[in-house]
This record gives structure tokens, C-alpha cells and sequence, in this order.
């Protein structure tokens, strides 16, 4: 990894999609944008492409248990195999081998070793 902010993604899991997109609309006084249903029930915060911002995404989970682990943040990988060969050796779990996301890329998702859930995003 370069030595600069690596975090360039989050996802908040959430029980209902539209009461999420309510509240943070509401809060912030923003409008959510809805992704395609092919990458599930998801609605991401505003951004400029062209910028250096971090953004995110809320994303219904149909399994979800409300608890203080239901934020993803995401790391910038040149390749997420790279730090997901990595994981176990450290103390943490791989819970999503490298998968594709269409036209975004790759992520992998993580346990650290505090049971923490982390992703990793790479473009390859």
C-alpha cells in the first residue's frame, strides 16, 4: 500500500433500505442515489468523481443484526490478494476471498483481531 490515506470506501449495513436513506438524507441534507439491484439493495452517499473524496454506501442486509460492527470501511489495494495473503499471518480471518464487483473492480472482506470487519478495494 502507498503511504497516503488508504480508506476510499465505506458501507453502513442497514435493515431497511429506504428508513436508512430517510434518516441520513434528513441528517445531512443530501439525496442518496440508488445503484443497481444487481449489486443488492444499496443507495450511495454523493460525490465528485473527479475529486479526492471518500465515500460510501448504505446496503440493506437481509441477515441484519443490529451491533456496533456493521460499518465496512474499505482499504485501496493494487491488489486485494496482496493483503488478503496477509490476513491469517497477522492474527485476522479472510471472511470473502478477492470477488468481483463489475466495472468497480475487486473487494475482499476481512476480520481483523479484534473481529472487526474491514474490505479491501482494488481496481485488478
Amino acid at each position: 500500500m502507498k503511504s497516503v490515506n488508504p480508506v476510499n470506501w465505506f458501507d453502513i449495513n442497514v435493515s431497511n433500505l429506504n428508513k436508512a436513506k430517510e434518516f441520513y438524507e434528513t441528517v445531512f441534507s443530501i439525496k442518496l442515489v440508488d445503484f443497481p439491484i444487481e449489486f443488492g439493495k444499496q443507495a450511495g452517499f454523493p460525490f465528485d468523481p473527479k475529486g479526492l473524496n471518500i465515500t460510501g454506501a448504505l446496503v440493506e442486509k437481509e441477515d441484519f443484526a443490529s451491533n456496533g460492527n456493521n460499518t465496512i470501511v474499505y482499504f485501496e489495494s493494487e491488489d486485494c490478494t496482496t493483503e488478503e495473503n496477509l490476513v491469517e499471518k497477522a492474527g485476522g480471518k479472510v471472511i470473502r476471498s478477492k470477488m468481483s464487483i463489475g466495472e468497480f473492480g475487486f473487494i475482499s472482506i476481512l476480520l481483523d483481531r479484534d473481529g472487526n470487519t474491514i474490505g479491501l478495494h482494488s481496481r485488478n
